[in-house]
């Protein structure tokens, strides 16, 4: 039998309850199940992130509350520190509250997640997504 340790989270009532739904939806046996199932997954994201290795290009979809103190600011001083990899930004509006940029970025794998991860940890940051490719004359036949 697997050791279990005991924990206690906070969330906001409104993803608790679309937590909920799914839960019902997918069938799990209990909230600790598709909690435990969903830390799985981070880890597996993580692990795979943190794997990667040498030229690489990609985006970076960041979607955050523009209200948020300082975000924009932040996001944008983030960015200006690894201008070497950034090849573009695109930024969109999502409604009154939220924006989305997209950054493109090309260079070194282990750069790319360091900016990554220092956006991600933002306050007012909601959501980020990194997606990477390989570079057009690297890939396999």
């Amino acid at each position: 039998m697997v050791d279990m340790d005991r924990i206690s989270i906070s969330l906001p009532t409104n993803l608790l309850a679309e937590f909920d739904e799914i839960i019902e939806e997918r069938g799990y046996a209990s909230r600790s199940e598709a909690i435990r199932d969903s830390i799985r997954d981070y880890l597996i994201k993580h692990k795979w992130i943190h794997s990667l290795e040498g030229d690489r290009a990609g985006t970076i979809s960041i979607i955050y509350d523009h209200h948020s103190t300082d975000v924009m600011e932040k996001l944008t001083n983030i960015q200006h520190d690894y201008e070497k990899l950034i090849v573009a930004t695109i930024h969109m509006h999502l409604d009154h509250d939220h924006c989305m940029e997209v950054v493109l970025v090309k260079g070194d794998a282990s750069e790319i997640k360091e900016l990554t991860d220092k956006l991600t940890s933002q306050k007012g940051v909601k959501q980020v997504k990194l997606t990477v490719m390989v570079p057009g004359g690297n890939i396999p036949q």
